[in-house]
Parts: structure tokens; sequence; C-alpha cells
């Protein structure tokens, strides 16, 4: 057997934890080894993370899903009380000596990203892009501002700087989404007290127009959630003609801001 570890958390914060384990695991439990940190952990045969047959398991969506969804249902249970620092899913440990180990060489950072988290989430922010949309709205402004001009022109002549200015506006798109990004982004961190970019991955939409362009997480005071909910609104009121949407979740638990523990190596 070994120790999985779901997250570190305030010990004074913390009631013992109830209910059953996932398929073939301990309940969830407190360890407690150091006065002002503790770690949620559950017993389970160490074989369900190593060896070959371990591999083939960790590719099965059948086997994976319920255990990683039971993973993060421990961390927010654990968070509506105190404050976490999560562990990625499939955190091991041999032994409960290598686990008191740990603590001792991690504990300073471990209760410092404690205390900065507390009373905070974090907030995800990605942002979808009707790239169409976007660049038609482009270029019936830019051929707003030369209309004026083109009505002088020949009907042929007219036809090719309309095509024209619409190719340029193509072009332009991407510079116009890079400055409407980086000044998303300066806007939204004032109210948090840390932000991040995180990878742009494809995500399949019902909509084959759609595409993900920007992907940000925000460590958020509770006490700013109102007022940002609200800025994200009138965000999306302005940029919403221009194919531009805002889709915020949260709160979660502040996976994006855990500080390097080499939590890798725990095994």
């Amino acid at each position: 057997m070994a120790l999985y570890l779901f997250c570190f958390a305030r010990p004074e914060r913390v009631s013992e934890m109830e209910g059953v384990g996932a398929e073939g695991w301990g309940a969830p439990h407190l360890f407690r080894h150091c006065p002002d940190v503790c770690a949620v952990v559950s017993e389970i045969p160490e074989e369900d993370f190593c060896g070959q047959e371990a591999e083939r398991r960790m590719q099965d969506l059948a086997w994976m899903g319920p255990r990683a969804l039971y993973h993060e249902a421990v961390v927010e249970r654990v968070m509506r009380d105190s404050p976490v620092l999560p562990a990625r899913f499939g955190t091991l440990f041999t032994s409960p000596e290598s686990l008191a180990e740990f603590l001792h060489l991690h504990h300073q950072t471990i209760l410092r990203f404690l205390e900065q988290v507390s009373g905070q989430d974090e907030w995800s922010v990605k942002g979808l892009l009707r790239r169409r949309e976007a660049a038609q709205e482009l270029a019936s402004a830019a051929l707003a501002g030369r209309e004026e001009q083109l009505a002088t022109l020949p009907p042929g002549r007219r036809y090719f700087e309309e095509q024209r200015t619409r190719a340029a506006t193509e072009r332009e798109l991407g510079l116009w989404l890079k400055e409407t990004c980086r000044q998303l982004a300066s806007d939204l961190a004032r109210q948090a007290s840390r932000f991040c970019e995180c990878p742009v991955v494809f995500r399949e939409t019902a909509e084959s127009n759609v595409e993900l362009v920007l992907n940000w997480a925000f460590l958020l005071p509770r006490s700013a959630t109102t007022a940002f909910r609200a800025q994200i609104g009138e965000l999306n009121a302005h940029h919403a003609m221009r194919g531009l949407t805002l889709e915020l979740s949260g709160p979660w638990p502040p996976y994006r801001f855990v500080p390097p523990l080499v939590l890798e190596e725990a095994v």
C-alpha cells in the first residue's frame, strides 16, 4: 500500500474527513506531522500508479475519469474549510516516513503558500473567438472609414479597393487580437493578487468557427468575486460584437499557482 496525496491544508481548519474512498482506495484522512500543516491522504494499492499495468490503466478513461473526479472532489471539500496546496493527480508516497520527510523538507514553502492563498480562489478565464465575425467587423469598420474616398471611384476600381481592404483586415486581425488580449489581461489582473497565462490547446466546440485564443488563471480574493464577475460581463458586452467572448469558471483550488515542490519525486 502507498499514501495517495490529495493536498496540504491547515490542520486547525480541517475536520476529520468522512465518507468512503474511490474504488479500491481507503477513505481519505488527515496525516498530522506538523502542528501547522497537515496532508490529506488515502491508502491505496501502489500498483494503481506504478508498473507496466499502471501505464495501461492511465490510458483508460473509464478507470482514470472517476478517480480524477474523486481527487478533485476531495480537494474541493477541504478547500471549503481551509486554504489548500493541491497535489497533482497520482502523487504517491511509499510510506508515512517518506511523506513526513517531504513535509519536513518543504514545510516553510507549503506554509507560506497556504498563508498566501488564504481567503482566495483560482478562477479560469478562457477567450473564445468567432474569427469570421471578428474579421467582418474589422473590415466593415475599415470600409466605413474609407467610404468617402471609395464613393469617388469607378465601380471596378471600387470593388478592387474593397477587396484589398478586406484582405488587409484579415492580416490586422492578429494584431488586434494580441493588443485586445493584452489590455484585457491588464484590466482583469487589477482585481487579482496573482495572474498566469496557461497553454492554449485545441478545444472541440459545437461551432466550427469558434476557437480558443486565450487561457488565463487568476488568484482572486473572495471579496472581489462579485466585482470580477461584473467586469467579465461588461467586457463581454463590449467585445461580443467583434466575436470575442470571455468564459469564466470557478472557484477552483489554486492548482496553477502551486510552487515547485518536486512532487513527481515523491514516490
